[in-house]
């Protein structure tokens, strides 16, 4: 991995091992939510998986990829790996990141982005309903861990890194954009609960 940026090697996990899973999760019926886990020392895949929520309404994708993680035979400490998310985690899977003990997680698209661009507005309202928050409204940096968004770490990069990032960032949004409509035209034949 010499060489490659955190974010380059997130926006690989994204194309290459949640995508396709999400692809057949949306094809059933499921959201568009996934994630991964990596090692910080390599950032080599342990585990990708996408949303479940057909099976049971908590498999949202990171409390799934987290079952499959706790279904491995060994596994590392997750003080060694790194968390990541395709969509910036609801209160629920941001409480199993926590209880999980990682102290990090990295998300794609925002809970606004879940909302707006995705029609999935459960995220925003859970956090005003039950906490009182709005958009943004939990600390991304607390004594658990540090949350970052993809879009600031490319954001972040050098100049001559930032522009290929953007160019992959809305490549993967386009694709994101197509599983979506598939999941909308059909989630009323679904029975998600919060569908």
């Amino acid at each position: 991995m010499t060489g490659t940026t955190i974010a380059s090697r997130l926006l690989d996990v994204i194309e290459h091992d949640i995508i396709p899973l999400t692809a057949k999760g949306v094809a059933a019926g499921n959201k568009v939510f996934g994630a991964a886990i990596l090692r910080k020392s390599d950032l080599s895949l342990v585990v990708a998986d996408t949303n479940n929520e057909l099976e049971n309404p908590l498999w949202h994708g990171e409390v799934h990829t987290l079952k499959r993680f706790y279904e491995l035979g060994e596994k590392p400490n997750t003080r060694d790996l790194i968390f990541l998310s395709t969509h910036e985690p609801c209160t629920m899977c941001m409480s199993a990141i926590t209880w999980a003990g990682f102290d990090n997680f990295y998300y794609f698209f925002s809970h606004e982005d879940s909302r707006d661009a995705f029609a999935i507005p459960h995220d925003l309202k859970i956090l005003k309903e039950v906490f009182d928050l709005g958009p943004g409204g939990y600390r991304r940096q607390n004594a658990f861990w540090h949350s970052y968004a993809i879009a600031d770490l490319a954001d972040a990069e050098e100049e001559t890194a930032r522009a290929p990032l953007k160019e992959r960032i809305a490549k993967l949004k386009l694709r994101y954009n197509g599983l979506s409509d598939t999941y909308q035209a059909s989630k009323s034949g679904n029975n998600i609960p919060l569908g």
